[in-house]
């Protein structure tokens, strides 16, 4: 019978405490890691699938979309004719029409009401003003439609479609802004659904052009007459900027002199 010699046990016993001890710290830190990749997975689903983002420009994006474009007259029962003010209105509307205009301009003629008949007496004199500023006879469509309420006057109106940038609904409060632990967005201090709609949508109404929301304009050929003044006044080492012979006409007085 060979027996075991108990130094030989208690070394290999070491030696494997020493293993376990080594492999621990691994372990762990391998279990960290693991931890930390799922909570970053996990905050990144949530901010994917939240159902409100962030950025209040993805809560509340300006979309460009067709709208009309209008102006409407008040034509009274004796007139038959415009004033001086509403022709200057279609006017107006004619040199827009030609800027910003996707469409023909349909004439909106009220019927079935006390006026019908002087609106349809100032239909000429709307068509020749909207003719005189560029418009082809062929761009204006003239319709009648029937007022809710026949008793008070109805407008001749004037519109054209156009491209318009809008955004919202806004004033839509889905959730209590006040404490709740049913509302996880309340918890995790992210912001309500309603901000920044109405900056989104004063942002959309003031767009001059909806067009600049997506791309810039195109450049103006420069001006070739002032820019050889320019150089050539730089090539003599003149001041190359405007001169104002009385500039000091409406100074107020000499202090700082």
């Amino acid at each position: 019978m060979t027996r075991t010699d108990p130094t030989n046990r208690v070394e290999r016993r070491r030696t494997a405490a020493r293993r376990r001890g080594a492999a621990l710290p691994r372990a762990v830190a391998a279990l960290l890691l693991a931890t930390a990749l799922g909570g970053c997975l996990g905050t990144r689903d949530r901010d994917v699938t939240a159902s409100v983002p962030n950025d209040y420009r993805l809560r509340h994006p300006i979309a460009i979309q067709d709208g009309d474009q209008m102006v409407e007259l008040f034509i009274g029962n004796n007139r038959g004719g415009l004033t001086p003010n509403q022709r200057a209105q279609v006017i107006s509307f004619a040199q827009t029409w030609k800027r910003e205009a996707t469409g023909g301009i349909v004439v909106e003629l009220p019927a079935g009401t006390p006026n019908e008949r002087a609106a349809a007496d100032a239909l000429p004199e709307v068509q020749a003003i909207l003719q005189a500023g560029g418009l082809p006879a062929n761009a204006i469509y003239v319709q009648p439609y029937h007022p809710e309420s026949p008793r008070k006057i109805a407008t001749m109106r004037l519109r054209y479609p156009r491209m318009v940038a809008e955004a919202g609904p806004c004033g839509l409060w889905p959730d209590d802004l006040g404490p709740s632990y049913a509302n996880p967005d309340y918890m995790s201090n992210r912001p309500y659904h309603n901000l920044g709609c109405a900056t989104q949508r004063n942002l959309a109404a003031m767009i001059d052009d909806p067009h600049d929301l997506v791309q810039p304009r195109g450049e103006t050929p420069v001006p070739t007459s002032r820019r050889t003044v320019v150089l050539e006044k730089f090539r003599k080492g003149e001041a190359t900027g405007g001169t104002y012979p009385k500039e000091d006409k409406g100074k107020i007085s000499d202090v700082g002199k």
